[in-house]
Order: structure tokens, then sequence, then C-alpha cells
């Protein structure tokens, strides 16, 4: 099984570290996005849009984070990643979808401005009427996730599912990306403990970027 990641990407990371925290037999592709490898004919075969990660298994081709993680959970369903019982499947697949429309969205642009352009793109400063409205943004999603911790240690419950990686991946940039963290205790408990893991902290190896950012 190969993994076409592109390291630095909090949506390559998390399927990165659910691979790792299962102890599947992958293999790291490494998808240059900066240089434009998505752009290369081999490449958008597998992937027309052109974007990371995708996943290969044998001649089976997937992409979209989230459906690659869930493709991976499935390789180990005693994991209990992703619950067998409906509704909870349901609920950490709502969790994964809020990710994509409001998670995502709050702390990609933060990211690309205080973290992709000067490490990444070598692009200038960042835009900072562009980092206003990202943390308002993220302050709104923000608040939701931390009520929805409270009580509970992880997303969902008492149990590590993929909804921790999807939403606990983006945070590994909190620090470089200035985010406004301090009123979100719960966030940072919870996010202390994913960071914690061995699986997490192999992922964090696999990624220069963010194993040493000053580089």
């Amino acid at each position: 099984m190969e993994l076409y990641v592109f390291p630095p990407s909090p949506r390559s990371f998390k399927v990165m570290a659910i691979a790792n925290h299962l102890g599947l037999d992958w293999t790291l592709q490494f998808v240059d996005l900066p240089k434009g490898d998505q752009k290369t004919p081999q490449y958008t075969a597998l992937n027309p849009n052109m974007r990371a990660p995708t996943l290969t298994d044998g001649d089976y081709v997937l992409w979209e984070s989230n459906a690659i993680a869930q493709y991976l959970a499935s390789k180990r369903p005693e994991s209990g990643l992703m619950p067998r019982d409906e509704r909870g499947r349901l609920d950490v697949t709502r969790w994964q979808f809020w990710d994509l429309a409001h998670w995502d969205p709050a702390q990609a642009t933060v990211i690309f401005e205080y973290v992709a352009k000067p490490f990444i793109v070598k692009g200038g400063e960042p835009d900072l009427a562009a980092v206003a409205k990202a943390t308002e943004l993220f302050h709104r999603a923000a608040k939701v996730l931390d009520a929805q911790l409270r009580n509970r240690k992880f997303v969902t419950g008492d149990t590590l599912t993929l909804a921790d990686f999807s939403l606990g991946a983006p945070l590994n940039y909190a620090e470089m990306g200035h985010y406004p963290l301090e009123p979100y205790s719960e966030i940072k408990r919870w996010y202390g403990a994913l960071s914690a893991m061995p699986a997490w902290h192999k992922t964090l190896a696999q990624s220069p970027l963010l194993a040493a950012p000053a580089a």
C-alpha cells in the first residue's frame, strides 16, 4: 500500500498518522506540491484533482483524505477508529464532514499565511486582512469543538476515533500559525493527549517542516 503525500499538509498528516497508529505496512510517496509533482501525467492519472493525499493498494486508487482515513481504519476494524455500530459510525463521519466544512477552512488560510508563505513558497509577508477573517472563522469553529470535548476524552467519547486524527492534525501548526487557543482549554487538553501518542511522534518525524520548523 502506498500513500502519496505532502507531509507538511494536515490532510496528508492525518492519513499518515492513522496508518502509523494502526501499524499498517505502507510506503510513503512524496508529492512535492511546491515543485508541481501533483501536475505530472503520472500523478494526475491517479488523482485528477491534483491534490494530496492519494492512496493506492494494488490496483485500487482512492483520493480524499477522509475517505482514505476510513479505508485505512477498515484494515483494522478491531482498532475502534471507525465504530462498528451505525450511530457510532455516523457520529465519526459527521465530525469528518464538519472538519471539511468548518474546521479545515478556519485554519487553512492561517497555515498558508504564516507557514506556507515563509517556509514553503517563499511568498512574502502574511496577508493580515486574510488572517483576520480566518481568525473569526477559527473562533466560531473552536467554540463548537471545545464544547464538544467537555467531559469527553476524545471528540466522540472516551475512545480514539478517526475524528480525532482529522480534527487534531491542523493543530500541529498552532504555534507557528499563532492560533488564538487561549480560551479553549478543552482543545488544548485534547490535542496534548493526541500529540503525546507514539504514532503522532512518528508522523511528525516524517515531516521535516513540523519536526524542525526553524530549519
